[in-house]
């Protein structure tokens, strides 16, 4: 699986407006000063962030973005789903809906399993947790191990 910048700008953006004290909300140019994140980029990801309701706009002179969703309840996979779809696609399908002959139809597995893997991860981490810099005991006990950290 490859992040794209799309998903990972959303993410970083998320905890940046998450990790607001006063609660107020986020013009996009401070977001994309805060992340370094190019402006129209960013106006594009905030839109289907809306579109999913993971984020609002708020118009006027205290105008900007907030959540529209508590921290805690809004998950890496929601984000990921909203910008860029499916966590696993094979040739733009879902893994349940991809077809193999016979001699091939084991790869169909491989492909739910890794699905099943990343919802494990994905699902499994908040934006309030990334905001507050405290992960499930279960993703940090994935890094802990050296071996994840090695390239393959």
């Amino acid at each position: 699986m490859r992040v794209s910048a799309k998903s990972d700008y959303a993410l970083r953006a998320l905890i940046e407006i998450a990790a607001r004290e006063d609660g107020k909300t986020v013009s996009a140019d401070e977001l994309g000063r805060a992340q370094d994140i190019p402006s129209g980029f960013l106006q594009a990801i905030l839109a289907d962030l809306r579109k999913a309701g993971i984020v609002f706009s708020q118009r006027g002179q205290s105008g900007g973005w907030r959540l529209a969703q508590r921290p805690e309840a809004i998950t890496v996979a929601d984000v990921i789903r909203a910008v860029d779809g499916p966590l696993v696609s094979v040739y733009g399908l879902r893994p349940e809906a991809v077809t193999y002959n016979e001699r091939a139809s084991v790869l169909q597995h491989v492909w739910i399993a890794a699905r099943d893997a990343l919802r494990d991860v994905f699902e499994g981490v908040s934006i309030a947790q990334l905001a507050q810099r405290e992960l499930p005991d279960e993703i940090t006990s994935r890094t802990a191990n050296d071996e994840a950290w090695q390239p393959h």
